[in-house]
C-alpha cells in the first residue's frame, strides 16, 4: 500500500518544540529527497525542509535554525524537529517527495502554536 502518514502534532506554547514523524511507504521512501510542507490557514501550501538520500538538508528562511529534518532509512520515516515555534508556525505539516510532491497527499498532523 503506498501512502504518507504524518504524525505528532499538538497544541504547543510559543517557544515550545514538537517532533513531527512521517512514515512513508518504502517506495516513496525509496524515490529520493523528502521533505515536510506546510499549509495555514486561508494560504498555500509551502515548503519547510527537505533532506536528500545521503543527509543533506534544505530549509525555508523562515524555519532556519529552529528546525531539523533527518530521515531513518530503516524505518521508512522522516523527523521534523522543531524548536522555539512561533505562533506563524501553526499549520497542518505534509510530507512528501521532493522538489517534486506526488499526486496525492497523507492527512496530514495539525500543529498549533497559540498562547
Amino acid at each position: 500500500q503506498v501512502q504518507l502518514v504524518e504524525s505528532g502534532g499538538n497544541l504547543v506554547q510559543p517557544g515550545g518544540s514538537l517532533r513531527l514523524s512521517c512514515a512513508a511507504s518504502r517506495i516513496i521512501f525509496n524515490i529520493g529527497t523528502m521533505a515536510w510542507y506546510r499549509q495555514a490557514p486561508g494560504k498555500q501550501r509551502e515548503f519547510v525542509a527537505a533532506i536528500g538520500t545521503i543527509g543533506r538538508t534544505t530549509y525555508a528562511d523562515s524555519v532556519k535554525g529552529r528546525f531539523t529534518i533527518s530521515r531513518d532509512s530503516a524505518k521508512s520515516t522522516v523527523y521534523l524537529q522543531m524548536n522555539s515555534l512561533k505562533l506563524e508556525d501553526t499549520a497542518v505539516y505534509y510530507c512528501n517527495t521532493h522538489p517534486t510532491p506526488l499526486s496525492f497527499w497523507g492527512q496530514g498532523t495539525q500543529v498549533t502554536v497559540s498562547s
